[in-house]
C-alpha cells in the first residue's frame, strides 16, 4: 500500500481477542495510528471523552451492553466514522435502526475484503467530514470578525460621533495603512473605546 501522508487514529471496542487480531492485521501503521482497544462500552465512553478518533469499530455484543447506542451516540457527537459488526441475522434490524445516524454496519460472519471495503468507506466520509469542519470553522471566524468589526464601528459611532459609514471607513483604512487584518483593527479599537 502507498504510504499515506495521513493517518486515521482507530478506537476498537470488542471483547474478543481472536477478532482483534484479525482487525489488527488490516490496520496498517502507515494507514492507521494509533488503533487503541478497549473491552467494553464503558471503557469506550471513558477512552472517547479523553481523546478523538477519525475511525471506531464495534464488535457487537459487549460485555456490558449491546453497543448500538454507542454507535449512534458516536455518530451524533462527534465526525468519527463508525463501523458495527452484529451478527448476520440482527443485519437487517440493526442497519433500519444505525444507518440514518451515519453508522456502517456489517454482519458476521465477514471476510477481509468487506471489513477492508467498509475502512476505505469510513476513511472517505472522514475526509469528508474534515472539509466540512475546516468549512464551518471559517465560516464562524468570520462571523465573529463580522461582530468584532461592528462592534468597532458603533464604539467609533459613540465615542467619536462618526458616522457608521465614515466607522467603516476608519477601519477599513487602518486596515490597509497598518497592514493588519479589519478584526486586528476592531480589537485594537474595542480596547481603546471600551
Amino acid at each position: 500500500m502507498v504510504f499515506q501522508e495521513k493517518t486515521y487514529s482507530v478506537l476498537l471496542v470488542s471483547a474478543q481477542e481472536k477478532f482483534n487480531t484479525a482487525i489488527f492485521e488490516l490496520l496498517p501503521m502507515t494507514d492507521y495510528w494509533p488503533c487503541d482497544t478497549v473491552s467494553s462500552v464503558s471503557a469506550a465512553k471513558r477512552r472517547l471523552a479523553e481523546q478523538n478518533y477519525d475511525i471506531v469499530i464495534i464488535n457487537a455484543p459487549l460485555p456490558d451492553d449491546f453497543g448500538m447506542r454507542l454507535a449512534i451516540d458516536i455518530c451524533t457527537e462527534s465526525g468519527a466514522g463508525v463501523l458495527l459488526l452484529v451478527k448476520s441475522e440482527m443485519f437487517e434490524s440493526i442497519c433500519a435502526k444505525t444507518e440514518p445516524y451515519g453508522v456502517v454496519p456489517l454482519p458476521r460472519p465477514t471476510n477481509r475484503q468487506m471489513v477492508s471495503q467498509a475502512l476505505h468507506v469510513l476513511r472517505a466520509t472522514r475526509e469528508r467530514m474534515r472539509r466540512m469542519e475546516a468549512k464551518q470553522a471559517t465560516v464562524e471566524e468570520k462571523i465573529e470578525e463580522i461582530r468584532l468589526v461592528n462592534r468597532a464601528k458603533w464604539l467609533l459611532i459613540e465615542c467619536l460621533s462618526m458616522t457608521e459609514g465614515e466607522a467603516h471607513r476608519y477601519i477599513e483604512k487602518q486596515s490597509m495603512d497598518m497592514r493588519i487584518s479589519r478584526r486586528e483593527v476592531a480589537e485594537n479599537v474595542i480596547r481603546t473605546y471600551k
